[in-house]
């Protein structure tokens, strides 16, 4: 029952407008980043150091030999966030025992309302594997930066101070087992095209978290 609800949800999302600051077009096509997969003229800088859900740090090197696969949003985003986090599971489901030589991750860029117990409930409800990340406002903005994330926050005229919303980049990042940077997937991409290219990658790079070929 909860994959269908998921994947109803999912339906009904990805056909609601949005207008998020620095949301890749909602075309379904996967969007490569140009250059060097870890080199400067992309842009990106795969590298953080963040708090899990249970107060332990967590850095882009604790996943060897897995992909990562990660996207920012937060938990009182109405659209983008939920409609990526259900991709995230629907992905995971595709890859079925090969899903264990991923990691999903979730990071916030809320971490004055996101604490700890509301990531934790909200991620698990997708699904209990994707570990969601925090920090203090000055490490998300970092870690940010090196994704080339960009967020503001937002009031409607009167609005309580803790009474906001986030506009900020969406899509997914796709980091490889030697933690290098691989591709960023544009918001709305088929979770079944992700899958398939995950895959693809997988095959190329038998060698299991544990030392086994698959």
């Amino acid at each position: 029952m909860k994959k269908i609800f998921l994947a109803a949800l999912l339906a009904v999302l990805t056909g609601m407008p949005h207008a998020w600051a620095g949301d890749q077009p909602a075309t379904g096509e996967e969007q490569t980043e140009s250059g060097p997969e870890n080199g400067p003229e992309n842009g990106i800088v795969p590298r953080y150091l963040l708090m899990d859900d249970r107060g332990h740090a967590v850095t882009d090197q604790d996943f060897p030999g897995r992909f990562q696969l990660i996207s920012f949003g937060y938990t009182f985003c109405p659209d983008v966030c939920p409609t990526t986090l259900a991709e995230m599971a629907l992905i995971m489901d595709k890859l079925g025992k090969k899903s264990r030589r991923l990691q999903a991750l979730f990071v916030t860029v809320d971490p004055e309302r996101d604490t700890p117990e509301v990531l934790r409930n909200y991620t698990a409800y997708f699904n209990s594997r994707i570990i969601s990340l925090s920090g203090s406002p000055e490490l998300v903005r970092r870690v940010a930066d090196n994704f080339k994330v960009r967020y503001e926050k937002h009031w409607e005229p009167g609005a309580a101070k803790d009474k906001y919303s986030v506009d900020h980049s969406a899509g997914m990042y796709l980091l490889g087992p030697d933690g290098r940077f691989l591709t960023k997937f544009a918001y709305a991409t088929s979770p079944d095209k992700v899958a398939e290219r995950i895959l693809r990658l997988m095959e190329a790079n038998p060698a299991a978290p544990d030392g086994q070929r698959n």
